[in-house]
């Protein structure tokens, strides 16, 4: 079989519709429990890449397969050419897809989900419109993103709010101590609990269930930052016991761009106020959509965008959601190590059940910019300075990326 008829039969299983071919790549999928190496080949090359210039910084924006880019340049291009109303309406429908695909990869349903721009605007719908007020204390990480930090920090400016920020461990031992740290900082006047599920600048995990059972036996609403786990692990919300999640679709999840999601479990949509009201909204006070649609009332949008979150979902799961997280744990790992081998001390945990795809190698911040810069002009792998050496593989790497960005940063490292 020629390498372009394995890649057109491996783009058919992905095809979006009411049934997924049982076949990948030409094998049966029940026999792709523990996929071989060329199997990932052929998923890295589903994705436009060239290997001069390989990404590896999935924590801040992901390359999308060749299925997701082409099905937002089909709709675009749909638009372009007609872009009536009578044309447009089938993209309500298209919206309702998407929903719903993202919904029951997370195990929870479509009037809980919202598709909104990114998790940078969907903390912010949280932290902006939860019924809070004066004395009110919020408990957030000292590793929270800006967006679910400063962000407490501006509305407690506004608000007269409380705002107690928690630092954990470097080296955590394991998920009491990390869980410990915020139960010692929950007080009776704790409203909020904001986290983040994996830092984008450690890469350590947080014990969200176990944290949520703390918090809602005080009655406390948690909050939890998905940008670095929607699309990287196996995530059940339901299982997970937050009251909302976030994260963005260019991300791990592997989709289009400007695309964010947005969980509110259904008990809880009804006490959050929108940031934004639009034409959608409807004529009154009380919202005109249902559940957490409420929340898109954000006039024009990417149609072709949001459409496209149902064909990404379809990708991952042929691939399968449990598959694609046992992978980026291999990938990590494999790097993890040869990082340690090159003479690299790791700020990320290196246990797994403590992290996630996030990698972070301790660097002085003068040097991270230049490492990460010769990495990428040198070795050609692209990844960040954010906290250190940041390298983020997922499945559109293959192990000799792993390798080649080990051997590029040992060598820079001198």
């Amino acid at each position: 079989m020629t390498v372009d008829t394995a890649r057109r039969r491996f783009l058919q299983t992905l095809a979006v519709g009411s049934v997924v071919q049982p076949m990948l790549a030409g094998r049966p999928a029940a026999a792709q429990s523990d996929p071989t190496e060329s199997f990932w080949q052929e998923v890295r090359r589903q994705f436009a890449f060239r290997e001069e210039r390989v990404p590896m910084n999935a924590a801040n924006l992901c390359p999308s397969p060749r299925a997701v880019a082409e099905r937002v340049r089909e709709l675009t291009r749909d638009i372009d050419v007609d872009c009536s109303f009578p044309n447009r309406a089938k993209f309500g429908a298209l919206l309702e897809a998407s929903r719903g695909a993202a919904a029951a990869q997370l195990g929870v349903t479509a009037d809980e989900i919202a598709l909104v721009r990114n998790t940078s605007e969907a903390n912010n719908v949280v932290n902006a419109g939860l019924p809070l007020g004066a004395g009110d204390e919020v408990v957030v990480w000292d590793q929270n993103h800006p967006t679910n930090n400063v962000a407490w920090d501006v509305r407690a400016a506004r608000r007269g709010l409380s705002v107690k920020r928690v630092a954990t461990p470097a080296a955590p031992s394991g998920a009491d101590e990390l869980a410990a740290a915020f139960e010692r900082a929950l007080t009776p006047r704790t409203r909020v609990l904001a986290l983040t599920h994996v830092s984008n600048v450690s890469g350590v995990r947080l014990p969200v269930r176990a944290l949520c059972d703390v918090a809602h036996r005080r009655g406390i609403h948690v909050h939890v930052d998905g940008a670095q786990t929607w699309g990287a692990l196996d995530v059940n919300l339901r299982d997970l016991g937050c009251d909302s999640y976030t994260g963005s679709a260019h991300k791990w999840f592997l989709g289009p761009k400007e695309v964010g999601l947005l969980y509110v479990r259904a008990d809880r949509v009804a006490d959050i106020w929108p940031s934004i009201v639009a034409p959608s909204w409807g004529g009154g006070v009380a919202p005109r959509p249902r559940g957490t649609r409420k929340f898109e009332s954000l006039g024009q949008r990417d149609d072709a965008a949001l459409a496209a979150v149902a064909t990404t979902a379809a990708f991952q799961n042929r691939l399968g959601r449990a598959r694609i997280e046992a992978r980026i744990v291999e990938l990590a790992t494999l790097l993890k190590n040869g990082l340690v081998e090159a003479g690299f001390e790791l700020v990320t945990p290196m246990a797994p059940e403590l992290s996630g795809g996030v990698v972070i190698a301790a660097c002085a911040p003068d040097r991270r910019g230049p490492l990460v810069t010769a990495l990428h002009e040198r070795h050609g792998i692209a990844g960040a300075a954010t906290g250190g050496l940041r390298l983020c593989p997922h499945v559109y790497n293959t192990r000799d990326h792993v390798h080649r960005a080990v051997r590029g940063a040992a060598a820079l490292r001198g």
